[in-house]
């Protein structure tokens, strides 16, 4: 059995892969408060994997909190990776992000190019790049940069858009697509990354892409509201998408391509209904 050290105690993916190992070995793993320098202490030999989620993501970009993107998101990764390395720890994961394309819209296939245009995508392609660095034969970098997670209690734009399809009486029709990973399949992804020891880079997401529509009625039928969706909108929400931001989040089509999310396929994913299902769930 992989002995498995969980650097971000407290972290939405972190206790959620913490409870999946638990119930898929029925030991819990380790869990390390990263906050200021007790870690330090922490002794890493025996542990066959660390899987680092501690970061800063879903806050504001500004001048004043630029410096700290760098500090966590990179400087703490490849500190942790050190040390991890020194202790003699085989395999070390790094939950990046697919921010570090920097896209608002788009297809990402193999060839894309990563090309960061904020201070999280850019800290966490720095991270990715020095940890590669660090790989040997005998300590193995493997990188995950998912879409848009999802799950009960999680953060970033799914709260935001569930908060819509409560209280809005109608939402557009746009028949957009989204790379999207719910956070039980991210968890059995990493029990399965963990048990290989690979290394490499990986994008794992649900097998079937959502759109932005489904996701809100799906959402609204979970919480036993009718949700009106008119069509006709979707030339001008088209023409915003790729030129506003937030349009682009909300309505853009953003996907991995689906040939580079093969590895460890072979597991089962629940419906995307179900999924939401799930999330929406009270208890």
């Amino acid at each position: 059995m992989k002995k498995l050290l969980i650097t971000g105690a407290g972290s939405y993916i972190g206790e959620a892969v913490a409870a999946h190992w638990e119930r898929l070995t029925g030991v819990a793993p380790q869990t390390v408060d990263m906050r200021g320098e007790s870690w330090r202490q922490v002794d890493f030999h025996g542990f066959d994997a660390v899987l680092h989620v501690a970061g800063i993501a879903h806050q504001r970009e500004t001048e004043e909190n630029a410096a700290d993107y760098y500090a966590v998101n990179r400087d703490l990764a490849i500190a942790v990776a050190e040390k991890a390395k020194t202790e003699g720890v085989g395999q070390f994961i790094l939950m990046s992000s697919m921010s570090v394309y920097g896209l608002v819209t788009g297809h990402i296939t193999a060839a894309t190019q990563p090309a960061p245009n904020t201070h999280y995508g850019n800290s966490k392609l720095q991270a990715e790049n020095a940890l590669f660095d660090l790989a040997n034969e005998s300590f193995h970098v493997a990188i995950l940069r998912p879409p848009m997670v999802y799950g009960k209690g999680c953060r970033g734009n799914y709260p935001r858009l569930a908060a819509l399809a409560a209280r809005l009486p109608l939402f557009p029709r746009v028949d957009n697509q989204r790379s999207m990973l719910y956070i039980d399949c991210l968890s059995a992804f990493l029990a399965q990354l963990v048990e290989s020891g690979q290394g490499g880079l990986y994008f794992p997401q649900n097998k079937d892409y959502v759109s932005t529509s489904d996701l809100v009625r799906e959402i609204a039928h979970a919480r036993g509201k009718t949700l009106r969706q008119p069509r006709g909108f979707g030339w001008f929400i088209n023409l915003l998408a790729p030129r506003v931001p937030t349009v682009g989040k909300l309505f853009g089509s953003l996907t991995y391509d689906k040939d580079m999310s093969r590895d460890f396929s072979d597991e089962p994913q629940p419906s995307f209904a179900e999924t939401i299902r799930k999330t929406e769930a009270r208890s």
